[in-house]
């Protein structure tokens, strides 16, 4: 909700009340939107509908190792990371890695200390391992990004906003999916309506391409299939 002027646009927008025992599958709908306000609530209904079918399959995603992605970057790898993840870039350059950040903002263009931001996701071409945001997901960058980590051994997704299922993303290149994985939903929410931190309700987790079993076969190993 925070990207561009979208938190502006739903608090200035009456439609909240029509939210409320809505249909989800409808909602969901509206992340192939151009309205940016129908693809963040979209958005939010197609991670809420994957959650479903994760507890009802009984799938639990694992804990993430790290904040990185688990990218485990050396002096000898060519780091591309799609949004310039500040307190993660540290961990990048004290490694000796190369790094390269791949911008929407001009005004972070330029060579800085240990690293270079660009405005060309074609860059990301020569980059070995890519850490991106999840906000390309909802930005319309995501097709255009991953098309250009088509060479790279890792390619981790992480935000708060990975919350989707993987498989179409695992298929187009991505290694790792991790986002939050809400363990106190009422506290969540309680938290949220107070303008609290609600990190204590929820763990970090990573899916893993190579653990994850796929949406076909979760239905196969619990013997139930997911809904829809």
């Amino acid at each position: 909700m925070l990207l561009g002027d979208t938190w502006a646009q739903l608090g200035a927008r009456e439609i909240h009340a029509g939210l409320t025992g809505g249909d989800a599958l409808q909602l969901a709908r509206g992340y192939a939107s151009d309205d940016v306000v129908g693809r963040t609530l979209g958005m939010a209904a197609i991670n809420a509908l994957t959650r479903c079918v994760f507890d009802r399959t009984g799938y639990v995603a694992p804990d993430s190792a790290d904040s990185i992605g688990e990218l485990d970057p050396r002096a000898d790898d060519h780091v591309g990371m799609v949004g310039l993840f500040g307190p993660l870039l540290g961990r990048c350059t004290a490694a000796g890695a190369r790094v390269t950040v791949i911008e929407l903002r001009e005004d972070l263009v330029g060579e800085h200390d240990g690293y270079r931001v660009t405005l060309d996701p074609a860059e990301l071409g020569s980059c070995n391992k890519v850490l991106c945001t999840s906000s390309v997901l909802l930005n319309g960058t995501a097709d255009r990004i991953l098309d250009h980590c088509a060479g790279a051994d890792r390619v981790a997704m992480i935000g708060p906003g990975a919350g989707c299922l993987p498989d179409p993303l695992f298929r187009r290149g991505v290694t790792l999916f991790g986002g939050s994985w809400i363990t106190d939903a009422a506290a969540v929410v309680d938290a949220l309506r107070a303008g609290e931190s609600w990190s204590a309700y929820a763990r970090k987790v990573a899916i893993r391409r190579d653990e994850y079993p796929g949406l076909e076969r979760l239905g196969v190993l619990t013997g139930r299939r997911p809904p829809g």
